[in-house]
């Protein structure tokens, strides 16, 4: 994995007054899933690199994953100027990630 998960540094409020296209991608550094979904949110950002990506170790009791209301891992939360635009739950499909990313990433 080229970048890992890294324990919660932001909270919610924080988060919603971000500028700008974002994503948290919330997951596990152990999880088959993210492991999957690995390369392919690497190659999209990787076309995108204005756009700001947190990867958040997210589990139980979590309170920004909670107030995401993040169930499955990964969940990718597409966000302009703080507000969620889209989310992909386990993403597969590369096109996907780089259509959710280049919507954000266009002028609102």
């Amino acid at each position: 994995m080229s970048t890992p998960y890294t324990p919660e540094t932001e909270i919610r409020a924080d988060i919603d007054r971000w500028r700008g296209p974002a994503v948290v991608d919330f997951g596990t550094n152990w999880c088959g899933h993210c492991q999957a979904a690995q390369p392919l949110v690497d190659a999209a950002f990787a076309a995108q690199p204005a756009v700001r990506h947190l990867k958040v170790e997210d589990g139980s009791g979590r309170p920004l994953g909670r107030s995401f209301r993040v169930k499955l891992w990964p969940t990718l939360v597409f966000l302009r100027d703080g507000q969620e635009v889209e989310r992909l739950v386990r993403p597969t499909d590369p096109a996907a990630v780089r259509d959710a990313l280049a919507r954000i990433a266009m002028p609102g």
